[in-house]
Parts: structure tokens; sequence; C-alpha cells
């Protein structure tokens, strides 16, 4: 992208990972604790297991230069930037997603000092592009607890519309009584975007 270099996840990512769920705040909507090496490795093993099934679907890490200034331009190598968080778009595959290989989920978890940056947006175009241009998907969807409102006003700003509110099937905290939301862009509507941003 202009600021971030995303990278396929690999076993060799598996610290930052760590790094990344380590912080309670970056886990707030997630189930608002902090994860253990153990439990991350679990992850891992659940994402890596993701990736093989579509053909292009999966997770990238994210690497920005200089803290991701506005401006600054992606680092030529992982090992030259920073790790700026975790991209994803695996194939849709939670117990409230469809079973259907042309849908995917999108989604995405910065490390703090990211944040506020407009990068999750500007990650979120690129793998909506990929999904639509690249790997052929007929639907992207993205679902997040109803009070992120931070994580709404992303998939709002990238064009996703709002499609349910539903109930959360995460362990009760702060929040899941209102429930989680999801937000969807098809194929039609992400042509639709592409000529209104041609025309602009």
């Amino acid at each position: 992208t202009a600021r971030l270099l995303l990278v396929p996840l690999a076993d060799r990512h598996l610290g930052l990972e760590i790094q990344l769920d380590s912080d309670p705040e970056v886990l707030r909507y997630l189930g608002g604790r902090a994860r253990s090496a153990a439990e991350v490795a679990e992850s891992h093993a659940r994402r890596m297991a993701l990736t093989g099934r579509v053909d292009g679907l999966g997770f990238w890490m994210a690497f920005g230069s200089g803290g991701g200034t506005h401006g600054s331009a992606p680092p030529a190598s992982e090992e030259a930037g920073e790790f700026a968080g975790l991209m994803m778009l695996p194939p849709a595959h939670g117990p409230d997603q469809p079973d259907d290989p042309a849908v995917s989920d999108l989604g995405y978890r910065l490390v703090r000092r990211y944040w506020r940056q407009g990068l999750a947006s500007e990650a979120s175009r690129a793998l909506l592009r990929h999904a639509f241009a690249t790997v052929g998907q007929n639907r992207v969807i993205a679902q997040t607890m109803s009070v992120n409102t931070a994580s709404r006003h992303v998939l709002q700003a990238i064009g996703m519309r709002y499609v349910r509110t539903f109930p959360s099937s995460d362990d009760p905290f702060p929040g899941t009584e209102l429930g989680e939301v999801e937000y969807e862009m098809t194929r039609g509507m992400w042509q639709a975007l592409r000529e209104r941003e041609g025309a602009a």
C-alpha cells in the first residue's frame, strides 16, 4: 500500500503475533484481555490452516516505516520495517458466517502506536481489491462488536454496508450484551465504487 508492506503470514511471525496480542487494548473488542503465548500459538495454527483453503486468501503481517506517519513510504522489506499489525482476509469460517468459498472475512489488528492514522482503511482497501480483482470473490464480510465504533467507522469509510446485528458468541465482557454487527461488500458494490472513484 502507500505506507505499508504486507507480507504473507508465516511461522517466523509467531513472535510478532504474540507481541500484538499481549496488549489488552488491542484486544479490547476481541475478548477483552491479553492472550497467553500458548493461546496465540493456537490462533496462529488455525490461521495457517485457513490460508490453504482458498488460493489467494489468508493473513498478512503489515510493516511500516517511521511509526506509520502520514506520507512515509512502505519499507523495502520486512527486515527494514517496523511491525504494524495483522491484516486478515481468510475464507469466511465463523459460526455466524456462510460456508461459501466465494465469501471472505475482512479483519485487521494494529499495534497501538499505529492507531488513528488511516492505516486500517488503507490496508483494507488493498485487501478488498485483492479479493475481487485477483482472487475473484463474490462477497467480503466483516464482523465486529456493536460498541466498536472505531472499527465500524473504518468499515463505513471503505464503502462496506451494514447488514445485521446478531448475538455475540464470545464470553461475556463489557459490550457483548449489545451483540455484534456484520458489514458487507459485494462484487457489484466494489465495481460501482471503482467506477465512481474513476469518475471523480
